[in-house]
């Protein structure tokens, strides 16, 4: 999701498996060979990247590629829940192999991961229906309250937004912050805050979902790429997920899977 790890929090002591072992297309590293899975770090919440639907079945644009990742590599997918901000933390501390959860490729980041990059996304603001507080964009926060994720993108533009406003003489947002980006958008639903600053993949979801509740407020805004994470200097780690990821572009499932979460425009080429 739009995302900074800010601090190293507890990764949620939960673990997905999922599928079964295929014939390797690609080579693994020996000890996701020898273990026979790859497990990746997740916060889900944020559909339709990874979300759990209403018969609390796991899916998702996210959940797909890393179960099709498994696949190339003939080896079974764990999915570890963590916590967005302690996400970074947990791929260091080897709690998992990668870090498969619309993590932006920054910077900052690649200084201690490499990335597969595999999408765009971009950020936006969903409101209440009928954007009674006339949101365009993050200059029209002044003075109301938004609700984000925690270690999120959208979370440290709405901080250098409330120096904008600080320097200007005008009222700060009120930035409320969850532990779970559908906690975040919850608040918005009951009316506790004007705004939910999230990604425009997860703003559009709802907005097709619950169109009679919420729109978005404004163009999107900030787009980046987004990517598969992996230990700094794995270089058999990251050279695997990146040759699954190609060959998946190369044979056409790449495009179908944008295609089943209606993200075609996210493409990466």
């Amino acid at each position: 999701m739009s995302r900074v790890s800010k601090t190293a929090g507890c990764a949620i002591a939960l673990v997905f498996a999922v599928g079964v072992a295929h014939a390797s297309e690609v080579t693994p590293p020996a000890d996701i060979a020898k273990a026979g899975k790859i497990t990746y770090c997740a916060e889900f919440g944020n559909p339709p990247l990874g979300f759990y639907d209403e018969n609390q079945v796991l899916g998702g644009l996210d959940v797909d590629i890393g179960t099709e990742i498994g696949k190339r590599m003939g080896v079974k997918v764990e999915w570890k829940e963590t916590a967005f901000s302690a996400i970074i933390p947990a791929l260091l501390a080897k709690q998992c192999d990668a870090i498969l959860s619309q993590l932006f490729d920054k910077p900052q980041r690649r200084e201690v991961v490499d990335f597969t990059n595999y999408m765009y996304s971009s950020q936006s603001l969903l409101v209440p229906k009928g954007n009674p507080k006339n949101v365009k964009g993050l200059e029209d926060l002044s003075g109301l309250k938004a609700a984000v994720d925690n270690g999120t993108t959208i979370q440290s533009l709405l901080e250098e937004q409330n120096k904008k406003f600080k320097e200007a003489g005008k009222p700060e947002v009120t930035v409320t912050v969850f532990p779970k980006d559908s906690d975040a958008r919850q608040a918005l639903q009951i009316g506790q805050v004007d705004v939910y600053g999230t990604t425009l993949e997860t703003a559009a979801f709802f907005l097709q979902k619950a169109g009679q509740i919420f729109d978005i407020g404004g163009e999107p805004f900030a787009k980046i790429k987004t990517g598969i994470a992996t230990r700094k200097g794995e270089t058999e780690m990251h050279d695997a997920v990146q040759k699954a990821f190609e060959s998946m572009k190369a044979d056409g499932t790449y495009k179908k899977l944008l295609a089943k979460w209606g993200l075609e425009g996210d493409a990466i080429e």
